[in-house]
């Protein structure tokens, strides 16, 4: 490593969490569907899917977007940018700021999506195809962009700082994550909302994951489709949802005693450059990624107690993705998958399952990963199965892998 750049250690303090999944609405919820979990929720068949493979996806079925934003913004937004916005006021509500008050210009917004408002998209083309141009709504651009979350958030909060959407396929969460501590790092702002947000009810893109054979076909029981590490396990399950956090220098932080919850300390990520689809076989993406995590944080492998995997529950990535932790991390960190609880929310997922390893960080508890009832004995690490468990930890990782190859990974520490 002679001769390469290593910027001094910074942790990023996170003051704030904002949460919408199908596991709970808020962060409260979530938690304790998540950590309380001995079967998955409710997964449903959706009408817009009828006659596909895959039919059912994991929904947020206890939230009236429309009534917490009112008509005339509601209108305004696709369905990802309505839950982003609402898991950043819960957010920045939770970190004790007040956006009436705050340096609106030290504020950014950093937002991940692997695809905006896809479903948008395909109902205006059905508009264009059986009803002509005259009926294609002009918003169709505003609401299907991947920055529509990001600009609709920055919008509502009245954050005049750089406000950025990242769109690298299932890792976009994290890497929103990871470009804000980047950011508070240069000294470019003093607070960053950051994190993900998705839904994509889309009967084309599911359709063409069935084709890739990507998402589980297990219609005759939805519940139990998705089962990262399990034997039997053939396939993601779709979901939809938000996961902010509030991110602050920690003199920031300090200067307006602000409650840490706690920190993100390191950040990594890679290219696999290996295929459109298909993660590098030997992991070797992500275990870049993760190295640089760990090193960008100064912190050893024997140091990390837990890691919040990406843990897909297709038969490939869950096994390229245990081998390369036991070969980074050994086996004693507490493992788990929270997908079985709230689906694949990809671009989403990196923000929903980064908050969900603070909150893992400050209650000391490892959620289970639910419906693993036949564990893949080529799976060598320690899974947390059936019931949360308790740990001492102080530190943690947690790791995406997009589509594409896009890799990243996060060290995050005890407050």
């Amino acid at each position: 490593m002679t001769g390469r750049y290593r910027p001094e250690p910074f942790a990023a303090a996170v003051t704030g969490i904002g949460l919408v999944t199908a596991a709970g609405t808020g962060t409260g919820a979530t938690w304790r569907g998540v950590s309380e979990a001995a079967t998955a929720p409710s997964v449903p068949h959706r009408p817009e899917l009828e006659g596909l493979p895959c039919d059912f996806m994991y929904t947020i079925t206890d939230l009236d977007t429309k009534a917490v934003l009112g008509v005339a913004a509601h209108r305004l937004m696709d369905r990802f940018s309505q839950l982003a916005v609402i898991a950043a006021r819960e957010a920045v509500a939770d970190a004790g700021l007040d956006p009436s008050v705050w340096d609106s210009s030290r504020v950014a917004v950093v937002i991940g999506s692997a695809h905006g408002g896809l479903p948008f998209y395909d109902q205006q083309h059905t508009a264009l195809t059986e009803r002509g141009a005259r009926r294609v709504s002009p918003k169709l651009a505003p609401l299907t962009v991947v920055n529509g979350a990001a600009s609709s958030v920055a919008t509502d909060l009245g954050a005049h700082g750089p406000s950025q959407a990242v769109s690298t396929a299932c890792s976009s969460g994290t890497v929103a994550i990871g470009t804000a501590h980047q950011m508070l790092r240069t000294g470019a702002c003093d607070i960053v909302v950051a994190g993900g947000a998705e839904s994509v009810c889309s009967r084309l893109l599911i359709a063409s994951a069935c084709q890739l054979k990507a998402v589980s076909t297990r219609r005759d029981d939805p519940e139990s489709a998705c089962r990262p590490f399990d034997t039997h396990r053939d396939g993601f399950v779709v979901g939809e949802g938000a996961g902010l956090l509030v991110l602050e220098r920690p003199e920031h932080a300090r200067a307006r005693g602000a409650t840490v919850r706690a920190h993100v300390a390191g950040y990594g990520a890679s290219s696999d450059a290996y295929s459109a689809v298909a993660p590098d076989p030997d992991g070797l993406g992500i275990e870049r990624a993760l190295r640089a995590a760990l090193a960008d944080a100064g912190i050893g492998a024997a140091d990390i107690g837990h890691v919040n995997a990406h843990g897909t529950s297709t038969v490939a990535n869950d096994l390229i993705e245990t081998v390369m932790l036991r070969r980074v991390l050994g086996t004693h960190p507490l493992v788990t998958s929270t997908k079985a609880m709230t689906g694949h929310t990809l671009g989403a997922a990196g923000g929903i399952e980064t908050a969900l390893t603070v909150l893992a960080l400050q209650h000391q508890l490892v959620p289970p990963t639910v419906n693993l009832d036949a564990p893949d004995p080529e799976i060598p690490l320690e899974v947390v199965s059936k019931e949360a468990r308790p740990g001492a930890f102080d530190a943690a990782v947690k790791t995406s892998l997009g589509f594409g190859g896009h890799n990243a990974a996060l060290v995050l520490t005890r407050a």
